[in-house]
């Protein structure tokens, strides 16, 4: 089934509810009446969108385009992937954007104000554009876990945000992406709140072709943005 503008409707068992009560923030945010569901415009799916044009040739390199004086600590990764459609097609010139805490758990951000240090030469974020066949591809630091005040001793896994944005500025999607075989993944309420048959589609697979020798080990992270198969995304 397809709406009036021919796209498919997207697969809500693959995505968190608006509400998790492990969540605790959910609870303060969450609609707390049935939505009105809004069909969008021609004009809303074809409008600007920004970005695209100004990716610069280190905005895809992590360990190089916030360096000061030198090399960010921690372990360096590489991170891979296509971003595809429902029908496995690859969507090409979609501009993705990255955040993330450094090695130590710590982002680069007033609000952190976790006890661990800041690394002069790692700004934590970063952008690029999909290639005709949909590859993206980033060189970064592993982050790592921290702290957070949902719950007694809750931390977070390590994890990268993902924003992707596609032909116009209403069709943003945020998702975040995992590590494989992180001990915090089953401690942790917001990755529990995505529904258990979708939860590894959200966990990156080591990649030993991506892997560069030497440098970087290489992981890969594919993006489905609707379907059966396709990512959660944050709501």
């Amino acid at each position: 089934m397809t709406d009036k503008l021919g796209f498919k409707p997207r697969n809500w068992n693959s995505h968190p509810a608006y509400l998790s009560p492990d969540y605790k923030s959910t609870a303060l945010r969450s609609p707390t009446k049935p939505l009105v569901p809004l069909a969008q415009s021609l004009s809303e799916i074809t409008g600007p969108v920004y970005g695209h044009e100004s990716v610069g040739p280190l905005d895809a390199d992590l360990t190089r385009n916030g360096a000061t004086a030198g090399e960010p600590l921690g372990e360096r990764i590489i991170v891979t992937g296509r971003v595809l459609d429902e029908d496995g097609r690859a969507l090409p010139n979609t501009l993705i954007e990255v955040w993330q805490a450094n090695a130590a758990g710590r982002y680069v951000h007033a609000a952190d104000q976790h006890d661990a240090p800041l690394d002069p030469n790692f700004f934590g974020g970063g952008r690029c554009a999909t290639n005709a066949e949909g590859w993206y591809a980033f060189k970064t630091i592993k982050p790592g876990a921290y702290p957070w005040g949902n719950h007694l001793n809750a931390w977070r896994p390590n994890h990268i945000h993902f924003s992707l944005f596609g032909p116009s500025f209403a069709t943003r999607l945020i998702t975040q992406m995992y590590f494989p075989g992180d001990p915090l993944l089953d401690l942790d309420p917001i990755f529990l709140a995505t529904p258990e048959a979708a939860r590894g589609r959200l966990v990156a697979d080591f990649s030993l072709e991506a892997t560069e020798p030497g440098v970087a080990l290489g992981y890969r992270f594919d993006i489905v943005l609707r379907g059966r198969n396709e990512t959660p995304m944050e709501d």
